[in-house]
C-alpha cells in the first residue's frame, strides 16, 4: 500500500458513523464519541480513520488527522475499476464490480463514502456478511488496495500489455 502526504485543502472529508462508547470505572460510566471518518480526493486517492473523544467535533477532528495518515492510491479505469474484486476484512466482505460509464455508484452507506472519496463514479457493490460500518469501510479499502491495472500486471509479469490481453 503506498501512502501519500496529504495537504489540507484538497481532500474532501465524509462522516460514516458516529458511535457513542463507554467504560465503566468505580464511579460509573465515562462517555465518549467514536467517529468513522473518510477523506480523498476525488481523483484516486481515498484514506480512513477513527477518531475518539469526548466532544463529537473533536473525535471528526481526530478521524480526518488519522485517515490523513493512511492513505492509498486507487488504480481507475476511466470513471470505474479495472476489474472485479472482493475486499476482505474480519467478518465483513465486500464485493466490487465495475460498471458501464452513466451506472452511477451502487453501493450502501459506508461502501457509497470510500468509493465517492476515491473518485469512482461507476460501480455495482455488495456488503456481504457483517454490516458493522468499521469492517465493511476496511474490507472496502482492502479490496480497492488490491486493484490492478494493465500496465501494473504486464510490469510483474515482465511483458508488454499486448501480450497481457494476448
Amino acid at each position: 500500500m503506498a501512502r501519500y502526504d496529504a495537504s489540507q485543502s484538497e481532500y474532501k472529508e465524509h462522516v460514516v458513523a458516529i458511535n457513542r462508547v463507554s467504560k465503566t470505572v468505580k464511579g460509573g460510566r465515562i462517555f465518549k464519541f467514536a467517529a468513522l471518518v473518510v477523506v480523498g480526493n476525488e481523483k484516486g486517492t481515498v484514506g480512513f480513520g477513527i477518531g475518539k473523544a469526548g466532544e463529537v467535533p473533536d473525535a471528526i477532528r481526530k478521524g480526518i488527522e488519522d485517515a490523513k495518515k493512511n492513505l492509498i492510491k486507487v488504480s481507475l479505469r476511466g470513471s470505474t475499476i479495472p476489474h472485479e474484486i472482493i475486499g476482505k476484512y474480519g467478518a465483513g466482505r465486500v464485493l466490487m464490480k465495475p460498471a458501464a460509464p452513466g451506472t452511477g455508484v451502487i453501493a450502501g452507506g459506508p461502501v457509497r463514502a470510500v468509493v465517492e472519496a476515491a473518485g469512482i463514479h461507476d460501480i455495482r457493490t455488495k456488503a456481504l456478511r457483517s454490516n458493522n460500518p468499521c469492517n465493511v469501510v476496511r474490507a472496502t479499502m482492502d479490496g480497492l488496495s488490491h486493484l490492478r491495472d494493465a500496465q501494473q500486471v504486464a510490469k510483474m509479469r515482465g511483458k508488454s500489455v499486448k501480450e497481457i490481453f494476448a
